[in-house]
């Protein structure tokens, strides 16, 4: 800096030097240089104070502390950047996820994958994201996704290992804390050792005796070094004199069907003091009462001596209730094996096992009753235990149930689909005769019968293919309250005189995306049904209310996950759901009425409009207190969606239904192939007909050689060989702008998830010739502008279904 004024000084004289030759002016060139020589020395000190800011333009984040501090944590945790770039991971994640995959791209099961990629939109839109219980296998974590970094450009993904349920735990926490306390006060010595046979936990009493000390350090240590035995094979603690008391030791496995696993050991003196026999059961029994599973005693000849309150729970014994032997718990079929087992166990040496048992609480569903024979505890002789699984096993009937409604329907909506393709050919038949016959000729009505049960044998095909959740709905955002309100007088003349209808409707409610007119079907179902569990009349309340979340995670359901819903909740002052028949009533053709009195499909029907829907229904029932039928909607949230434009609409031409043009048929079925044939050369199409996709292809093909046009292509869906979607992308290479008009016993919902094709139309099965005429007419109407050149505005309001 000094060079710097040393130069500027020069400067400056030099400039005064040239003023002076210029002017010959002495004190105009004096002044000059000194105005320069000040400005310099000005600059200089302003320089010199103004504070100093490091400017680091190209700062790059240093991932390897990041690295190191989250090894240092007890979670996995993974760094992703706005293109979706893994930039940091801590070695944990590498252990759970093996290669480093990015997040969400993790080899998880196909829902929690979804659930994982939510959350990571989430945090990007709302800053931090959850999904919790996810995993693949045994490996269940909780992620938590948050927005990070100086500009919120990346994603920290934390993932902690769902904390899982552990009886060892809990008998480690117990004996460590105030329950080991009070067994040390008893005298009575507690040790848990492991499988390895090495200490894991003990209370004072025990770590007085072996080591000297009560807070004396054993974690880890072999049990057996503590312990001698005698000649006599009695046991004492290795560190005592010969003249020390032997003790008695009672084994108890932590680990159901594992003798070699944990186990709980109880020790007690075997003579002196109060400590005799009859007061060590009784020490025995007040720990027993503590422990989280089912255990009881039994003597030698087979009496109960005591059974805690989980066993009662496990039994199905009401309080203070005690059986005289363990044979009055278990049918009949199994009190002999029962009472064999206890005598087998109570003489002898000391031995365990297991027995398989049906309760009479529980007759269809067998359970473990694990027996152990005890010695030096007074009349006590066996042990026997049982694990109060009503939880495990209420989920497994639930899963079960879930399992057994899927494969129904897949079967009932493949029967469904199969029968609307003959339905299809028996209707189409009766319309071509009714063409040929007037009102009065002998055969009318008999062919006007056939067809109206014809259709009342397709309304049966809808409602399986509701409970299949294979029917095609119009799903629209609404309020449930308009729609109990537009369904209330139906209700009121359907109830009768002796019901009474009472409909309350909660605040706050928010909207739901649902079909209306499947809805009021429901409400409908549930309504008579209600009226029909009430021969002596009674009252039906229908109530609509808000499930926030907060209160749907008080609920601590096992299905209904944690969301926002619209509950709508039917309910009888009935006779009720016996409590065997709730879990079928869900069931297609299961119906409690009489013969000719009931389909057994209502109730189904009802499950499947409301899980198509992605709701959730529950029934509620005691005997003879009447029942409840509770729906949960989810409420809709339209995020980010702009509100579609309202489309113009065509001028109504249902009427002309006539038509010219060429028109490829592709139907496996030779009975819906026929009948749509006939139908359509009726109408004045000229028609080529093909089996399969294949058949399609070669008309297609042949028809573009001889330059025949091929003016619209009618194809069945799921077909041999070629398949109606892959047909119609291959014949759209070579002919872009054919319309398609597909035709299906499926949901039209299941079909647009799979065909990704434009522009193409849809007709359910089974279908009348007048409604395959007029979606012919309008899929050729709909799909002109892309032949004719017409605005693309006109066609879309004409077809009524949403193009791809």
């Amino acid at each position: 800096m000094r060079g710097l004024l040393a130069m500027l000084s020069g400067g400056a004289l030099a400039c005064a030097l040239l003023i002076y030759l210029a002017v010959d002016h002495v004190a105009l060139a004096a002044g000059f240089a000194a105005t320069l020589v000040a400005i310099a020395t000005l600059g200089y000190w302003f320089v010199q104070l103004a504070p100093r800011q490091a400017i680091d333009i190209d700062a790059v984040p240093d991932w390897t502390v990041a690295r190191a501090a989250a090894d240092a944590s007890s979670m996995a945790i993974a760094v992703t950047d706005r293109s979706g770039r893994l930039v940091c991971a801590s070695d944990l994640y590498g252990e759970w996820f093996p290669g480093f995959p990015t997040p969400p791209g993790l080899p998880l099961d196909s829902s929690d994958a979804d659930r994982l990629t939510a959350a990571g939109r989430a945090a990007w839109s709302d800053g931090e994201g959850r999904a919790g219980g996810i995993g693949r296998g045994a490996l269940r974590l909780d992620a938590d996704v948050k927005r990070t970094g100086r500009s919120e450009d990346y994603l920290l993904w934390r993932f902690t290992p769902v904390k899982q349920v552990s009886v060892l735990d809990d008998f480690n926490r117990m004996l460590s804390g105030e329950a080991g306390r009070q067994l040390t006060e008893a005298g009575i010595m507690a040790v848990i050792i492991g499988g390895e046979g090495r200490i894991r936990v003990a209370n004072g009493a025990f770590l007085l005796r072996a080591a000297g000390r009560i807070d004396a350090n054993i974690t880890g240590r072999d049990f057996a070094s503590y312990l001698r035995i005698d000649d006599k094979g009695r046991v004492f603690f290795a560190r005592e004199e010969r003249s020390a008391l032997p003790v008695r030791l009672l084994q108890v496995p932590l680990r159901r069907n594992d003798a070699e696993g944990p186990m709980l050991i109880l020790m007690l003196d075997e003579q002196g003091g109060s400590m005799d026999g009859t007061s060590a059961l009784s020490y025995i029994e007040t720990l027993l009462s503590l422990l989280p599973f089912g255990l009881a005693m039994a003597d030698r000849d087979g009496r109960v001596l005591f059974l805690n309150n989980a066993f009662s729970r496990a039994v199905g014994l009401k309080p203070g209730e005690k059986p005289s032997y363990p044979g009055d718990l278990v049918i009949r079929e199994d009190q002999a094996a029962v009472a064999d087992s206890v005598r087998r166990f109570a003489v002898g040496p000391q031995m365990s096992g297991d027995i398989a048992v049906r309760m009479r609480v529980q007759p269809d569903e067998p359970v473990a009753l694990s027996l152990a024979g005890v010695r030096g505890l007074g009349e006590a002789a066996v042990l026997l235990s049982l694990k109060d699984n009503s939880e495990e096993s209420k989920l497994k009937r639930q899963v079960a149930q879930a399992t057994k409604m899927q494969a129904i329907g897949q079967l009932a909506g493949g029967v469904a689909h199969d029968f609307n393709n003959i339905l299809t050919a028996i209707i189409g038949h009766c319309d071509l005769m009714l063409m040929r016959h007037t009102p009065g000729d002998s055969d009318y009505d008999d062919i006007q019968q056939i067809k109206s049960n014809s259709n009342r044998a397709a309304g049966l095909t809808r409602q399986l293919l509701a409970f299949s959740r294979q029917q095609t709905l119009r799903p629209q955002v609404l309020q449930l309250p308009d729609i109990v309100a537009d369904v209330s007088n139906l209700l009121n003349r359907l109830l009768g005189e002796k019901v009474k209808l009472v409909v309350s409707h909660g605040r706050n409610l928010g909207a739901v995306r649902a079909d209306p007119g499947q809805l009021e079907q429901v409400i409908v179902n549930l309504a008579v049904n209600a009226r029909d569990a009430m021969p002596q009349g009674g009252t039906v309340n229908i109530q609509t209310y808000a499930v926030p979340a907060a209160r749907v995670r008080e609920m601590r359901h096992e299905i209904l996950p944690v969301s926002d819903y619209t509950a709508l909740r039917v309910s009888d002052t009935g006779l009720g759901i016996a409590p065997d028949l709730l879990s079928k009533i869900f069931e297609p053709f299961f119906t409690t009425k009489d013969v000719g009195k009931g389909t057994g499909l209502g109730l189904s029907t009802v499950y499947g409009i409301v899980k198509q829907s992605g709701g959730f229904i529950f029934a509620e029932s005691e005997p003879g207190q009447g029942a409840s039928f509770v729906i949960y909607l989810p409420v809709y949230a339209a995020i980010g969606k702009a509100p579609e434009p309202e489309k113009p609409r065509l001028p109504d031409r249902r009427s002309e239904v006539w038509g010219t043009g060429t028109i490829l048929l592709v139907e496996d079925e030779d009975m819906v192939r026929t009948v749509a044939e006939r139908a359509l050369v009726r109408q004045g199409y000229s028609v080529i007909t093909a089996a399969d996709g294949e058949q399609g292809l070669e008309m297609l093909a042949k028809a573009a050689a001889q330059a025949q046009t091929i003016d619209l292509l009618i194809s069945d869906v799921v077909m041999p060989n070629m398949d109606g979607p892959t047909m119609v992308a291959q014949a759209r290479r070579t002919h872009p702008d054919l319309p398609v008009l597909f035709m299906s016993g499926y949901a039209e919902e299941q079909l647009r998830k799979s065909i990704a094709i434009a522009n193409v139309n849809f007709l359910p099965k089974p279908f009348s010739v007048s409604q395959l005429a007029e979606a012919a007419r309008d899929t050729l109407i709909a799909y002109a502008p892309a032949r004719s050149g017409h605005s693309a505005a006109e066609p879309e309001a004409a077809v009524g279904l949403a193009s791809d």
